[in-house]
């Protein structure tokens, strides 16, 4: 403490005060520092790169990859002490909500042939698609995805200022253009008039996707990209306001393109970005 506050008080007088010798002071400073010490400030050194990098999205289990990745030994309860000794904290949320699902439609409902099982042993056997919002001064965007369950990377999106179903479909026309699946694709999503609308399911039929659909009012039906949803609020959409929509697809492109598929990591994954988990299986 006394080192720290040098430039404000004089040495004599905070050495009174917290009633230590200004002998044992100077003798602190010219001991050589101890190897746990010099441990723990390599530790911290890396939980503070690795927050800066992350925009201060990270958490202590996926900081704690980081120090293991430069071969400095530690475990997830020593970063998450160290974190909070030194202030060091994951982004905050809010909640609000607007709904982006109106499933009170005249188009036929698909059964959840999904089921929950979110597991995959490949690319492109699942893919799951859903819709968001991003409020900004210039009014709500809605963002619309489509998420490769293999290794939970956005394939297709899309950004738009109405829900109106060419949002979803351009997201699924990325989706395909960038995958050109060779084989049948279970397609899941919620039961919204974008996804069970004429539109949308003939691009489906087309390539040979078939449907799965939440069942009414049940999120854990599509939870990984419930999670994925929360994922963008947290680390993004909650942390900022945004002036202009552009503004807002700027940092949608950055944190889908640059962040999420490319170094974001994940625990289902080992710890890895969705683009090193595709690539570990070539």
């Amino acid at each position: 403490m006394i080192h720290d506050h040098l430039n404000q008080f004089d040495v004599a007088l905070m050495c009174d005060l917290l009633d230590v010798s200004r002998q044992g002071y100077y003798d602190w400073i010219e001991r050589p520092p101890t190897a746990s010490s010099l441990e723990r400030d390599t530790i911290i050194t890396a939980i503070r790169q690795a927050h800066v990098e992350s925009h201060c999205r990270y958490g202590s289990p996926n900081i704690h990859r980081d120090p293991l990745d430069q071969g400095i030994d530690c475990r997830v309860n020593t970063v998450a002490k160290y974190m909070k000794d030194n202030g060091i904290k994951s982004s905050v949320h809010k909640k609000f909500r607007v709904s982006t699902t109106d499933s009170n439609h005249p188009h036929p409902v698909f059964e959840n042939r999904l089921d929950r099982d979110f597991a995959a042993t490949g690319m492109n056997q699942k893919w799951a698609a859903d819709i968001t919002y991003i409020h900004t001064n210039e009014g709500f965007l809605y963002l619309a995805g489509v998420v490769d369950l293999f290794s939970r990377k956005i394939i297709g999106w899309a950004v738009k200022d109405t829900l109106h179903a060419d949002l979803c479909v351009e997201a699924l026309e990325m989706a395909l253009l960038q995958r050109r699946p060779q084989h049948p694709v279970l397609h899941h999503s919620d039961r919204g008039c974008q996804y069970a609308g004429q539109q949308y399911q003939d691009k489906l039929g087309e390539f040979t996707l078939q449907c799965s659909m939440s069942r009414v009012g049940n999120c854990w039906d599509n939870a990984v990209v419930e999670s994925l949803r929360a994922s963008l609020k947290n680390e993004l959409v909650f942390q900022r306001t945004f002036a202009t929509q552009q503004e807002a697809k700027d940092a949608l492109f950055e944190w889908i393109v640059v962040w999420y598929n490319r170094k974001r990591r994940h625990s289902s994954l080992g710890y890895v970005s969705p683009e090193t988990f595709e690539a570990q299986q070539n």
